[in-house]
């Protein structure tokens, strides 16, 4: 699959022990790199903090693997655990 035919749409994944900040470390890492937020749901399972968004990265300032690895870094940072992944993969992924 070429770079092109990749989707410009990417899903994150936040997993972890709920705390104040969660949200708004990953949502400023997008905000920082012009990624625009298309979907967001979230939930706290007993102390368990769980989060995905759907996002557009087309505009992004950094390439993908940079994104992923910022994003990833936050996560240690505040605790949890951040995945990005393409919306093509995730799908094919997670196929019934």
């Amino acid at each position: 699959m070429d770079k092109k035919e990749l989707s410009q749409r990417v899903v994150i994944t936040v997993v972890g022990k709920d705390k104040v900040g969660i949200i708004a470390g990953v949502s400023n890492i997008l905000a920082e790199e012009n990624v625009n937020i298309l979907d967001i749901s979230q939930t706290i399972l007993q102390e368990f903090f769980t989060m995905i968004m759907l996002v557009d990265i087309a505009h992004s300032k950094s390439d993908f693997s940079t994104l992923k690895e910022k994003l990833a870094s936050k996560g240690k940072e505040i605790g949890v655990k951040i995945s990005a992944q393409h919306e093509d993969i995730f799908s094919f992924m997670h196929r019934i």
